[in-house]
C-alpha cells in the first residue's frame, strides 16, 4: 500500500489543465494550414492536380483548401512553390461543410449549440461513437480522450455503449457498404433529439477512398451533421476543442 502511495506521489498530477491553458504540441505537429498569398501564384497550374485527394483547388482566383478532404500531408505536394505549410493551431472544428473551405486566414469555428439543445447536453452529453470502416487512427484519437491525461468525464462527456443511452453519435470512418445498415440502425437507436459528429477526413469526405465504390464518402449525404472534426487524424485536443465549443465551455 505504502509502495502505490509513493508511486502516486511521485507520478504527479497528470490531467491536463487545458482549456484553462493551451496544450503544449510537438513540433512536428501539423494544424490550421497557411497560404502564403506572396507565394501563391494567380495561374499556377498546380491547384488540384497534385494533391490526392483534391482537397486544393483555385476558386475565384484564389487557392481554396478544403480541410474536410485534407489529410495534412506530412510532404504536401499540392504546390511546388511552397505557398502551403502547416501552423500549430489545432483548433479546426466547425459546424458547417462550407467553413471548412479555407481561402483566408481565419477559420469560422464552431458556435455553442442552441439555447434548447444545450439546455439538454449542456452539462451532460453521452455519445456513441461509431467506427464505419474507419483505418483506428481516428478511433484511437478518440479513445485517449477517456485517459487521466484528458479526461473527457470532467466535462460532462462520456462515450456509451448502447446507442440507447446516448444523445448523439460520433462517426468516423468513411462508411463503407458493410457499415451501412449498422451505422443508420445505431442513428435510428438514439432518442431524439440527438446530435452527430463527423471526426476525421473520412466521416466528413471519404478521405482516401473518396469515390470508391465501396463507400458513402462520409457521413454527409446521409446523416444531419452538427459537429465537422477535420483531420487525418483529428489530434484529441482538436476533438476536445470541438466537443468543449459545442457545449459553450470554450469561446
Amino acid at each position: 500500500m505504502l509502495s502505490i502511495v509513493r508511486e502516486r506521489l511521485r507520478q504527479g498530477y497528470r490531467t491536463s489543465s487545458f482549456p484553462k491553458t493551451e496544450p503544449v504540441l510537438s513540433e512536428r505537429f501539423r494544424g490550421l494550414p497557411h497560404i502564403d498569398r506572396s507565394i501563391c501564384q494567380e495561374k499556377c497550374p498546380d491547384c488540384g492536380l497534385n494533391c490526392p485527394t483534391e482537397a486544393v483547388s483555385r476558386q475565384g482566383g484564389k487557392a481554396v483548401i478544403d480541410l474536410g478532404r485534407c489529410l495534412f500531408c506530412a510532404d504536401c505536394s499540392a504546390c511546388s512553390h511552397g505557398a502551403l505549410s502547416f501552423t500549430q493551431d489545432y483548433r479546426l472544428a466547425v459546424q458547417t461543410r462550407q467553413d471548412l473551405l479555407l481561402s483566408g486566414e481565419i477559420l469560422t469555428l464552431a458556435k455553442a449549440l442552441e439555447k434548447e439543445m444545450l439546455a439538454l447536453f449542456g452539462r451532460s452529453l453521452k455519445l456513441r461513437q461509431v467506427s464505419a470502416a474507419g483505418c483506428n487512427a481516428c478511433e484511437a484519437d478518440t479513445n485517449v480522450l477517456g485517459t487521466l491525461v484528458f479526461d473527457l468525464g470532467r466535462f460532462g462527456v462520456q462515450f456509451v455503449a448502447s446507442p440507447r443511452h446516448a444523445d448523439g453519435m460520433l462517426v468516423t470512418g468513411p462508411v463503407s457498404e458493410n457499415m451501412h445498415a449498422a451505422l443508420m440502425s445505431t442513428w435510428a437507436a438514439i432518442p431524439s433529439p440527438k446530435l452527430v459528429i463527423a471526426a476525421g477526413a473520412c466521416a466528413i469526405s471519404g478521405g482516401p477512398y473518396r469515390n470508391s465504390p465501396k463507400v458513402h464518402n462520409g457521413i454527409e449525404d446521409l446523416l444531419p451533421i452538427d459537429l465537422y472534426i477535420p483531420g487525418c487524424p483529428p489530434h484529441p485536443y482538436t476533438i476536445l476543442d470541438g466537443l468543449l465549443r459545442l457545449l459553450n465551455k470554450r469561446k
